[in-house]
């Protein structure tokens, strides 16, 4: 792909924001010289470009080729098909993918890029332990027209895997706060926001998408209105990912926010997407907070406030 197509696909890729909230997304399809199809949310692409020189640079994480230098900023590069069981070797490394994740810059060296891919959010779904030969690496998958299988990457995993896991502080438990639900197909942030929960010493429930959130908050509204009670008696609070396989997080809330059984139950979002763009959309669907991963100390102050509001 030349230049000119590159910056074709980015002006395609700076007007997707529109698609937040609609149950739909889009996907950068690219290869890494195999048969296979991977994808990557383009909410998380800055930059498409031909892979310049690498300086490699001792004492760095297995998987990472070294270093550029892109308009003043030293960024870490990538090469995914150390993490994706691609020989490297046989990867013609051309394209770089430069990605904004929680605030940070990193480069994907690529064998190329295809095209952007709409889908919608129930046409994605978690992958065959068989199928996802990637692993933990590909959080879900879907099909492009034709039947070909796109495997979608979880950015949080490859980043943790390079850098590690981020490490949650001892924190001041809160007493008494109810139940918190979350949302999020990411491992990496179940496992951190678990973390963070348990170090508060809040009792927690979680789904591993938004479509499976919504319906076992509509059987816990249920149960809670069969029993007599409030549904805030048994969740305080709803803390939801932006982007989930079958319904997106803003759906999510948006159903949530839709529905009186859940009146007084504030929603947070915990997303990659750190946009302001992604923030402003999170507004209109009627978040109460926003809150970028993974920073643990951060997502209990944002959830501290409001676990203790109108007890």
């Amino acid at each position: 792909m030349d230049q000119p197509e590159h910056r074709n696909m980015l002006e395609a890729i700076d007007a997707r924001t529109r698609l937040a909230g609609s149950n739909h997304m889009e996907i950068l399809l690219f290869s890494l010289g195999t048969r296979e199809t991977f994808g990557i949310n383009v909410f998380k692409v800055r930059e498409i470009m031909r892979a310049p020189k690498v300086t490699r640079t001792p004492n760095v994480p297995p998987g990472v080729a070294g270093v550029v230098s892109l308009r003043g900023s030293i960024i870490p590069v990538i090469s995914l098909a150390h993490f994706l069981g691609v020989s490297a070797a046989a990867v013609p490394r051309e394209t770089m993918m430069v990605t904004e994740f929680n605030r940070h810059t990193q480069g994907f060296l690529v064998a190329g890029v295809d095209r952007i891919l709409q889908v919608e959010w129930d046409k994605v779904r978690a992958p065959d332990a068989l199928l996802a030969g990637a692993g933990d690496m590909v959080t879900s998958i879907t099909e492009a027209p034709g039947g070909r299988i796109v495997s979608i990457l979880d950015v949080e995993q490859i980043i943790a895997a390079v850098f590690g896991e981020p490490v949650i502080p001892d924190l001041a438990p809160v007493r008494d706060a109810g139940t918190v639900f979350f949302a999020d197909d990411s491992m990496v942030a179940r496992k951190e926001i678990i973390q963070v929960l348990d170090k508060l010493g809040v009792p927690h429930q979680h789904a591993n998408n938004g479509a499976e959130a919504w319906e076992r908050l509509k059987a816990i509204a249920a149960r809670a209105q069969a029993d007599g009670e409030s549904v805030r008696e048994r969740v305080r609070l709803i803390l939801t990912d932006a982007e989930m396989p079958e319904m997106d997080g803003y759906v999510l809330t948006r159903n949530i926010k839709g529905d009186k059984r859940f009146e007084g139950i504030p929603v947070v979002m915990h997303s990659s997407l750190s946009s302001e763009a992604n923030r402003a959309m999170g507004k209109r669907v009627g978040v109460d907070a926003y809150v970028a991963k993974f920073d643990g100390e951060v997502l209990a102050d944002t959830l501290r406030p409001l676990l203790l509001r109108d007890r």
